[in-house]
């Protein structure tokens, strides 16, 4: 769980209780990755805690209640290591839910329907694209790197709407009957009903 895996990395720069350690990840990532829910985060330190990857005491704090100090064990340590050491597989696969709209948009066999389709998607990109460049100019040296990150995504998506464009659409309507029609419909002819039997006469002896 990468969220896990952070907080003990938070935890090896030393102790902290939550609100701190929260303070410090939302710092890290920026606002654009949404802030670390405090509650959410506590589940994190508690299975950290029953995993023997960190430890937990109590610290009074004047005008206010205790606090609980989250401490990374030489078992966290370790498992943070291990993580470090292994590559990131992609956590979604390969599904993209807007190819399923590229496929729907081809299935009309309509080429002004997949060209709305990809010009409205250009447009929704080229904001998000003009907004993270905006941001990465004042963001700091973590945060730049993670919208460094998302600019690229983001220019990889306009170059797949330059190939739907190319491989669906340069062709023109033939292309696109061609791509619909690849599965067979089922016959809608009136199925003929079978004989009936002739009826049974009995013959006398």
């Amino acid at each position: 769980m990468a969220i896990q895996h952070a907080v003990l990395a938070l935890l090896a720069e030393g102790p902290g209780h939550g609100y701190e350690l929260k303070a410090a990840f939302d710092k890290s990532v920026g606002p654009h990755r949404g802030a670390l829910n405090i509650g959410h985060l506590y589940q994190v330190l508690d299975r950290l805690s029953r995993d023997g990857l960190a430890t937990s005491h109590r610290v009074a704090a004047q005008a206010r209640h205790d606090r609980t100090v989250y401490e990374i064990t030489d078992a966290g340590r370790e498992e943070l290591q291990r993580w470090l050491a292994e590559p990131s597989p992609r956590t979604g696969g390969y599904r993209d839910d807007f190819f399923l709209k590229i496929l729907a948009a081809a299935r009309t066999r309509e080429p002004a329907v997949l060209t709305s389709l990809i010009t409205i998607q250009r447009a929704y990109l080229l904001r998000e694209l003009r907004n993270l460049e905006s941001s990465k100019r004042d963001a700091d040296l973590m945060v730049s790197l993670l919208l460094a990150a998302a600019i690229r995504h983001i220019s990889a998506d306009l170059a797949f709407l330059d190939d739907v464009e190319e491989q669906l659409l340069s062709g023109g309507t033939a292309l696109l009957a061609t791509f619909a029609g690849s599965r067979q419909r089922p016959s809608t002819a009136t199925p003929a009903h079978p004989a009936s039997p002739a009826p049974h006469r009995e013959t006398g002896s």
